[in-house]
């Protein structure tokens, strides 16, 4: 499996992998809006050693009480069914973490399945004094702080781009 960059060849695969891993195109969709409106901070596709793309992750800017500090969304993240549970997701996060700590994005959100982003480090973010825009549930909203100490003493309402409100 080779994880890499997307390249424009992929927006296409990328919307039909999105198409048919959610129940509905909304995602497809944001991926699309986001894009065409420079809100894509990373876009990692995994591909099969055949090169079929075979998974995707998003991440786009989030602000903190309105204030920008390079924090970033993850948001969506799809495995084609036939190829989950075999590591690809978190392969797929391991090497976003990487990344963006390297460029100097100090933390990441994610709105999510609370049993499965925990494994790639994910907590709570009430534990940090972090809420989301939208009513949902407490253990579904989860932080990760990829820079040390880039938590201290920061606690509010975050909210990703726009496009988000739109689905």
């Amino acid at each position: 499996m080779l994880i890499r960059t997307e390249a424009p060849a992929d927006i296409l695969p990328i919307d039909s992998l999105l198409k048919a891993v959610f129940d509905t195109e909304a995602e497809a969709n944001l991926v699309m809006k986001l894009r065409e409106n420079g809100h894509r901070t990373l876009s990692l596709v995994a591909c099969s050693d055949d090169g079929e793309l075979i998974g995707h992750l998003f991440f786009s800017p989030v602000t903190v009480d309105g204030q920008e500090g390079n924090w970033q969304g993850l948001a969506p993240l799809a495995v084609k069914p036939e190829h989950q549970r075999q590591g690809i997701g978190q392969a797929l996060m391991e090497e976003a973490k990487s990344i963006l700590a390297e460029l100097g994005y100090p933390v990441t959100v994610v709105l999510g399945h609370s049993d499965y982003y925990p494994k790639a480090g994910f907590v709570k973010a009430s534990e940090h004094g972090l809420r989301c825009s939208w009513s949902v549930p407490d253990e579904a909203f989860m932080v990760l702080e990829l820079v040390p100490d880039s938590l201290a003493g920061i606690t509010g309402l975050v909210e990703y781009c726009a496009e988000f409100s739109e689905l």
